[in-house]
């Protein structure tokens, strides 16, 4: 092997591993036809949280809405949701907790997670199935068989029916409900996952509990 190709080698390695320490990074462009990534809205259209979008907690007086743009694949994702369920048992009276689908195309079930889980949602368990999908992650990430059958066996656990479930899997409308998140995303520049949005503007994500805490109590403070 020549110096060249060694150093090229060299290179790649560092190059994948720094891509796992800082998280999942959008690997497609807007137009890309094969992976189905819906197109970029126009300038000013994007919105970081709309009416319909999922929370995981509604305060009657909100003081801040806190936005996460996830892939449930995303192992940095399943890193920082401890974090996400922690800090929601400490503000959730005052803060609104927003979640939002922008599965990637790196990640051969992510969209296919993502759409049970908005199946799920069509009958009221959208928390149960995000909860599911991220304490089980680690058991069908990163596999490149379809886990169509295993998130099945989720919603089955959860009680849902079935019948109405399949259903809502199949739905096209399902699956245009994910895309309408990422539609979203892409047009507020979201890169990859997990990416924040503080009372609409997007934020570095902190490193630990106590820093996105500090960071909350600054904003709230305000």
């Amino acid at each position: 092997m020549t110096k060249l190709k060694k150093n090229l080698l060299a290179l790649a390695v560092v190059l994948v591993i720094l891509g796992a320490a800082l998280g999942t990074f959008l690997l497609v462009k807007p137009d890309d036809s094969d992976t189905g990534a819906p197109a970029i809205p126009a300038a000013g259209e994007a919105q970081a949280v709309r009416e319909d979008s999922h929370r995981l907690s509604n305060p009657q007086r909100s003081e801040m809405t806190l936005v996460e743009f996830l892939d449930f694949e995303c192992e940095a994702c399943g890193a920082v949701h401890p974090t996400v369920e922690k800090l929601r048992q400490e503000y959730g009276d005052r803060v609104t907790f927003v979640v939002r689908y922008f599965p990637l195309p790196g990640h051969r079930n992510s969209r296919t997670a993502a759409v049970a889980v908005e199946a799920a949602a069509r009958q009221g368990k959208f928390e149960d199935m995000y909860k599911k999908m991220f304490a089980t992650q680690k058991e069908w990430g990163e596999l490149k068989n379809s886990q169509a059958d295993v998130f099945r066996g989720y919603a089955e656990q959860l009680g849902l029916d079935m019948g109405k479930f399949d259903a809502s899997v199949k739905d096209p409308a399902t699956e245009e409900r994910v895309k309408a998140d990422q539609r979203d995303g892409m047009g507020l520049n979201v890169q990859g996952t997990p990416t924040f949005f503080l009372d609409g503007q997007k934020i570095q994500t902190p490193r630990t509990y106590e820093a996105f805490k500090a960071l909350i109590d600054e904003r709230l403070a305000q």
